[in-house]
Parts: structure tokens; sequence; C-alpha cells
């Protein structure tokens, strides 16, 4: 089965109006008997991104914020600085490859320590981050705070903006 063209830029403000401030895209016009002109556009998924269909074509509402506004499809991935991909707001996207994407990930809900790059290591917390599918051992420390501070300092340095270290 083919693909569906992708929408065009033109067809794209034509049907719905994108607010930069709040993320959220809104109908222009009405598409289906369901769908009123001033209805908030698209429904969340299981990820907890927002989805808009046109024309028969799924499209994630980050993906057409950045269309929107650049008037150009994004290259690379499109990274949702605070890490909620519902928050579409422009000042929350940027372009980003798969490595500034990843490392931008929240803490796991399995954490045992509730601290990002730290782990149990006997009487002693040990410190460790990923680099380029590496494991890296940055120490063992007294104490979990201790053990995050080395953490957070090396993912900065290794990451820069795209670290998340909470």
């Amino acid at each position: 089965m083919r693909k569906r063209p992708r929408v065009t830029r033109a067809r794209l403000r034509e049907l719905l109006h994108y607010d930069p401030e709040t993320g959220e895209f809104r109908w222009l016009e009405r598409v289906t008997k369901w769908i009123e002109p001033g209805d908030l556009a698209g429904s969340v998924d299981d990820q907890g991104y927002r989805r808009i269909t046109i024309k028969g074509r799924h499209y994630r509402a980050h993906h057409l914020a950045w269309f929107y506004m650049k008037g150009k499809w994004c290259s690379q991935v499109i990274d949702h600085r605070d890490g909620d991909p519902s928050n579409n707001r422009w000042a929350n996207l940027r372009s980003a490859t798969r490595l500034q994407n990843s490392v931008n990930k929240r803490l796991y809900r399995n954490n045992a320590c509730g601290l990002k790059g730290v782990c149990r290591a006997g009487s002693a917390w040990c410190a460790a981050i990923y680099k380029k599918r590496r494991r890296v051992h940055l120490g063992y420390f007294p104490t979990p705070q201790e053990a995050h501070a080395a953490y957070a300092k090396a993912a900065r340095k290794l990451f820069g903006e795209f670290a998340r270290t909470e």
C-alpha cells in the first residue's frame, strides 16, 4: 500500500491554526461531521504524543508545529526540552540528533534510589554514565547525592544543553 503524500504547508495553514504560546492546534475548517472549527485538533496516544490525522495520514503534533513554523520538515529528531511529549509549545521544541534526544530522557520509574546515574554498590554509591554505548564508571561515593553530583557534572560536560540530570 502506497503512503499518502504529506500535507503542504499552505494546506496545513488552511486547515489548522497553531498557537506557539500554548502549543495547541485548532481546526479552522470542518473536516468531518464530528469536528467543528475551533475544536482542539488530534488526540493523545499511549506514549503521550498528540496525533493529528489529515486526509488519512497521521502526524505527531510536534512535527506539524515544526513544519508550520519553519516551512520545512525537520531532517532530524524533534526533542521536547522538558521531556513532556504533549507539550508542543514552540519554545519547548528543538532539533536534535538521536543521541541528543536519548540523553534527554527522564529518570526511569524502576530506579531504586531516585537519582539518575546512581546505584547502590555494597555500602557505597556508584556513579556511571553511558558514552557511545559504553558504561563509564565515575567512581564510588559515600552518599547518593555525591554520586549524583558526579553524574550531573559528567552529563553536562558530555551532552551540554541536552543533559537531563533529574
